[in-house]
């Protein structure tokens, strides 16, 4: 019996498909039971438990074999990320107590970056569970190719997508969030002790203008890509209602300057550009 949680989303969903195909029993663990059924229809055993709980949690990780941990997105973190440490916290708790046979935590290219940005988030958590005596995997994973959702839009109507990756010719550690999901459930099946890192992209790193010209293949038309002005981002992101965005900028920043890196060699994925933007115009309905 594996755990898995953030199931209802990309990632924790693509985890327990991979363990279900592979015959594996698994626990979803959802906020509420409304959200569990279609996971039940699947044959799921369903926890009903959320990050802030962590005595729920300590119920939906006991007796498995091992648990597959996220940590919401945060996109808006107060100064500090109080919101990120209390939830830490809790999973930190959760583990220890439950006692589970393995983890594989969800994590992030840049994870070791010591320069202030978005993922020190995910730093947290690393820094928090790895502690912990139980074999741990860390899966860091790059840039997830399904961002490139913003993308649709600007694409259909006007055939230019604004990028704040920049220059638009530097390639980027990308992956879909399929191969995220897959890797993670293998990595689950694995037998392995202590604490190790595995980093995972494309096999091929993406350009902003690859982008565009698989917008243009998928759609059809023709697509081109424009830069967003450095100095414009704290209003834009503003003006979407971000109260705090400058460790947003501050991580993309990281991409485009290249201290957000891997440390290691890599995994590569499987799940192709075209693939992930096909299924996004898609989703989209135009």
């Amino acid at each position: 019996m594996y755990a898995v949680t953030g199931i209802t989303g990309q990632v924790g969903g693509a985890v327990a498909r991979a363990l279900l195909g592979a015959g594996q029993s698994v626990r979803a663990v959802v906020r509420s039971a409304e959200k569990g059924e279609p996971w039940a229809k699947l044959g799921c055993e369903v926890a009903l438990a959320d990050v802030d709980d962590a005595q729920a949690m300590v119920q939906a990780f006991s007796g498995v074999d091992g648990v597959f941990i996220m940590m919401p997105s945060n996109f808006d973190p107060s100064p500090g990320f109080p919101e990120a440490r209390l939830i830490v916290d809790n999973i930190r708790q959760a583990l220890e107590n439950a006692r589970p046979g393995k983890v594989v935590c969800l994590s992030t290219i840049g994870a070791q970056a010591s320069q202030p940005n978005l993922l020190n988030q995910l730093q947290l958590l690393e820094q928090a569970v790895g502690v912990l005596d139980v074999p741990l995997t860390f899966l860091r994973p790059g840039w997830f190719m399904e961002n490139a959702v913003w993308d649709v839009a600007p694409a259909v109507e006007r055939g230019v997508i604004p990028s704040f990756l920049q220059p638009l010719d530097k390639p980027v550690p990308m992956i879909a969030t399929a191969d995220v999901g897959r890797v993670a459930a293998e990595l689950l099946l694995e037998s392995w002790s202590g604490r190790r890192i595995v980093e995972l992209e494309s096999a091929q790193r993406i350009t902003p203008r690859q982008i565009a010209a698989g917008f243009a293949r998928v759609l059809g038309k023709l697509v081109t890509v424009e830069a967003v002005a450095r100095d414009t981002w704290p209003a834009l992101f503003t003006a979407q209602g971000m109260r705090n965005p400058l460790p947003r900028i501050q991580m993309i920043d990281g991409f485009n300057e290249g201290w957000i890196e891997f440390e290691g060699p890599t995994r590569k994925g499987q799940v192709e550009l075209d693939t992930v933007l096909r299924e996004l115009v898609q989703r989209s309905g135009v």
